[in-house]
C-alpha cells in the first residue's frame, strides 16, 4: 500500500498550509492533439495576468507569499517556487510551452489560479512519497543533466525510498518520477499557504480533477491534507 505522508517537521514550519491530491487512475496521457493544449495554455496566460496588477513583479501577494515561504527553510540559492517561475515567463511576455496533455492541464491551472501545481508518475514511485525535511544524502536527478544534485540538509523535499522527487518543496522535479505520455496512473497536487484563498484552491483542484477526466479519461480523487489529516492512501 502506498502513502503520501506529510510529515510532522512540515506542519512545525507551515501550520496553516493546506496540500491537495488528486489521484488519476487510468488515464490517457499520449498526444493526440497539440493545438489543443497550446490553446489552453494560451488563455491560461492571459487569466494568469489578473494576478500581477503590481508594476514591481515581486511585490504581487501571488509571489510575495511564497518567496516569505522559500525563507523558512534552507534552500538552494536562486531557487522559487513553481508558480512564480511560470508567472515570470508570462510577465516578460514568453509563452509556455507544451509538453504532455497531464503537464499542459495543470500548467494551466496554476497559472489561472496562481497557485503551485505539479504531478508525477504513481507507477515510479518507490513505496509511499512523504514531504519532509531532507537528510541531505538523497538522490536527485533533475531534466538537462544526468549527475545528481542531492538536496540541503533541512530543504523541504517530496521523496519516497529511492530519493528525492521534487527539490525545495515545488522547484525543480526529479527525471525519475517525472509524467510521460506512457502515464497511466499520475499525483497531482495544488499547494496553499495563503490561508484567505482557501475558496480558489477548492476551485483549482475541482477544475484539475474535471479537466484531466473530460481529456484524458480514466478516474480522479481529490484529498485535501491539513495539519489534522496528514496522509492518504495513493495506491
Amino acid at each position: 500500500m502506498k502513502k503520501f505522508v506529510i510529515e510532522d517537521y512540515f506542519w512545525s514550519i507551515f501550520p496553516n498550509a493546506k496540500i491537495g491530491i488528486v489521484i488519476c487512475r487510468g488515464i490517457d496521457n499520449s498526444i493526440k492533439d497539440k493545438g489543443q493544449y497550446a490553446e489552453m495554455i494560451s488563455e491560461a496566460e492571459k487569466e494568469a495576468l489578473k494576478h500581477l496588477q503590481n508594476e514591481e513583479f515581486s511585490k504581487n501577494s501571488v509571489i510575495k507569499v511564497w518567496r516569505e515561504a522559500f525563507q523558512k527553510f534552507k534552500t538552494k540559492k536562486g531557487a522559487r517556487s513553481s508558480i512564480e517561475a511560470l508567472l515570470k515567463r508570462v510577465h516578460n511576455g514568453n509563452h509556455i510551452g507544451t509538453i504532455n496533455p497531464l503537464v499542459d492541464i495543470y500548467n494551466s491551472i496554476s497559472l489561472r489560479y496562481a497557485l503551485p501545481c505539479g504531478g508525477e508518475d504513481i507507477d515510479t514511485f518507490a513505496g509511499s512519497i512523504r514531504l519532509t525535511t531532507a537528510e541531505g544524502n538523497e538522490d536527485f536527478v533533475t531534466l538537462g543533466t544526468d549527475k545528481s544534485e542531492p538536496p540541503y540538509e533541512g530543504e523541504i523535499i517530496y521523496k519516497d525510498n529511492e530519493g528525492a522527487i521534487c527539490r525545495c518543496w515545488n522547484w525543480r522535479e526529479a527525471v525519475r518520477t517525472m509524467l510521460t505520455e506512457n502515464t497511466t496512473n499520475a499525483f497531482l497536487c495544488i499547494e496553499l499557504i495563503d490561508e484567505s484563498r482557501l475558496i480558489e484552491f477548492q476551485n483549482a483542484l475541482k477544475e484539475l480533477s474535471k479537466t484531466v477526466q473530460d481529456n484524458l479519461g480514466g478516474t480522479s480523487k481529490i484529498s485535501i491534507l491539513d495539519i489534522n489529516n496528514k496522509e492518504v492512501v495513493i495506491e
